[in-house]
């Protein structure tokens, strides 16, 4: 029987690209989505993915969403944490609001739907559990005190939990994705991403397939074996 996956943020960018693959290699995908009811309901339509709107930062939210997921689809096996936002500003100007935003957004999304499905995940004596980091959560990043502070945790929580998984067959991990040709990164002006690109080893920016391709195989059965690790998917830019 198809294993059940949600990924949340999973209707744009990254995240998109993560359902379609995993879809493809036969797995039952629900994407969730914050806000862009218009993005979502067109990735709906040409994937034929479910789509399922609600914060993933709100444990309450979390949680009647992953029991009508349950209900409907089935318990869910596959956990991919994707959804995040950026406020970036300096230490100077950045206020409480944008610290606890990307905070909640970025980590605690991870703890409420790794809370919300780990006991699920252990009765079956399997689960996979991929956190998408961030490069700038590796190396620190101007002006993303918040996000990297968020998507540090992330490699933290990884290790943590990895090790309260492993005896009944979870594994989890994470993936540190350096810079990516998605419409944020091609917001920043020509003479900025020239410099970002001159200093990628490979020549190029990542593309959202090369980062689920990491996820599917995190994800697959063959990767049992695997659990703790970040795997960093960055062209060389930052070897950690």
């Amino acid at each position: 029987m198809a294993r059940v996956a949600l990924v949340t943020g999973g209707t744009r960018g990254i995240g998109a690209e993560i359902s379609k693959q995993l879809k493809h290699h036969g797995r039952i995908v629900v994407a969730s989505y914050a806000g862009n009811d218009n993005a979502a309901q067109q990735f709906h339509e040409e994937t034929g993915i479910r789509v399922m709107k609600f914060d993933a930062g709100d444990f309450v939210a979390c949680e009647k969403a992953v029991g009508t997921i349950h209900e409907d689809v089935g318990p869910i096996e596959i956990l991919v944490n994707n959804a995040g936002i950026t406020r970036d500003t300096t230490m100077a100007r950045m206020t409480r609001d944008m610290w606890d935003a990307v905070i909640d957004t970025n980590l605690g999304s991870c703890f409420n739907l790794c809370k919300l499905t780990f006991e699920d995940m252990r009765s079956k004596k399997f689960g996979r559990v991929v956190n998408i980091g961030s490069i700038n959560g590796q190396a620190g990043q101007y002006g993303q005190v918040n996000y990297a502070a968020a998507k540090s945790g992330i490699h933290g929580f990884t290790k943590a939990l990895a090790q309260e998984g492993a005896r009944f067959g979870i594994t989890v991990n994470a993936i540190a994705p350096g810079y990516v040709d998605t419409d944020m990164v091609r917001a920043v002006p020509a003479e900025v991403l020239e410099k970002i690109i001159a200093r990628i080893p490979r020549g190029r920016l990542g593309t959202a397939a090369d980062i689920a391709r990491g996820v599917v195989f995190l994800t697959s059965d063959e990767a049992d074996f695997i659990t703790g690790s970040t795997v960093s998917i960055n062209g060389g830019q930052h070897m950690y």
